[in-house]
């Protein structure tokens, strides 16, 4: 599926005075997933796993604000806090009450912060998590050089250097080798970001790895002290939150569910979505969550 027919079936909702995309496929009295994308793409990386997942469950996913077809204001500061209001209000909008998460990169860092808030206010509206490859871990993330440029004083001028070519080679690094990104998936991936003058927020939206390390603790407790079935589905060649992140969970957490998937990198959502649809599956049974 492309991105312009992937826009096409979905639909917007109104978060303040911002449009927001999102795309939903609907199955009453099936189980609620909520797919969470991750920097610098869009909703769009669920659209291999959407297939295989969309006979059994309800599915629904958004594109955060300032990234693919939602809007993408430059007058604003950006953060996760941000973000996961948008997620509540979001599904609020479309009455779910219980729901599992399945997150990755920027949206792995979306759902902590709502699995902390439920925690604190001892709700119980998400039932589980599989979390791909994100920064659990705000001393273990290791950003692209890019990425650090973009948190200095040259962040002004970086949208300026953020080019195709620059994608391509970074995309090729966080790619596993035998499972590089396509010709015509870069294509689609530079689409969503560049839609909507999307060039100009990146410097904007970086901001979440400092988010990382201001609520480091409180998000990393509920990963140690689990109160729902938690797993992490990771590509252990990812350079950027491979398998250090998943050795610095297991020491920290030694009960720790993991899954290594030891040929993929940092993208396991387009690299091997019918291995992360098995292994969610497979946790979604043995937990018989309901």
């Amino acid at each position: 599926m492309t991105t312009k027919e992937w826009k096409s079936s979905g639909r917007y909702f109104k978060y303040k005075e911002y449009n927001i995309f999102y795309k939903e496929h609907s199955i009453p009295k099936k189980d609620v997933i909520i797919l969470l994308h991750g920097f610098p793409t869009a909703s769009w990386d669920w659209h291999k796993m959407w297939k295989l997942l969309k006979n059994d469950f309800h599915l629904v996913c958004l594109d955060f604000l300032g990234f693919g077809f939602s809007d993408k204001p430059t007058n604003i500061q950006y953060s996760i806090h941000l973000q996961t209001d948008i997620v509540l209000e979001f599904i609020q909008h479309l009455n779910i009450e219980r729901y599992h998460i399945i997150a990755h990169d920027y949206g792995v860092s979306v759902a902590q912060e709502l699995l902390a808030r439920q925690n604190e206010n001892h709700l119980k509206n998400i039932m589980s998590i599989c979390f791909l490859n994100g920064g659990l871990f705000a001393e273990m993330h290791r950003p692209l050089l890019i990425q650090k440029l973009m948190l200095s004083p040259l962040k002004r001028i970086m949208p300026f250097f953020i080019g195709k070519k620059s994608l391509d080679k970074n995309f090729k690094k966080i790619f596993g080798s035998q499972t590089q990104a396509t010709k015509n998936e870069l294509n689609e991936f530079w689409n969503l970001i560049i839609y909507n003058n999307g060039k100009k927020v990146f410097p904007l939206l970086i901001t979440y790895m400092l988010d990382r390390k201001k609520h480091r603790d409180r998000w990393c407790l509920p990963l140690i002290t689990p109160s729902i079935p938690i797993r992490l589905i990771n590509g252990n060649l990812d350079p950027i939150s491979g398998k250090h992140v998943c050795d610095r969970y297991q020491e920290l957490y030694p009960q720790a569910n993991i899954i290594h998937l030891k040929n993929i990198g940092h993208y396991p959502n387009t690299e091997a979505p019918q291995e992360v649809v098995h292994y969610f599956l497979e946790f979604y049974q043995k937990n018989k969550i309901t």
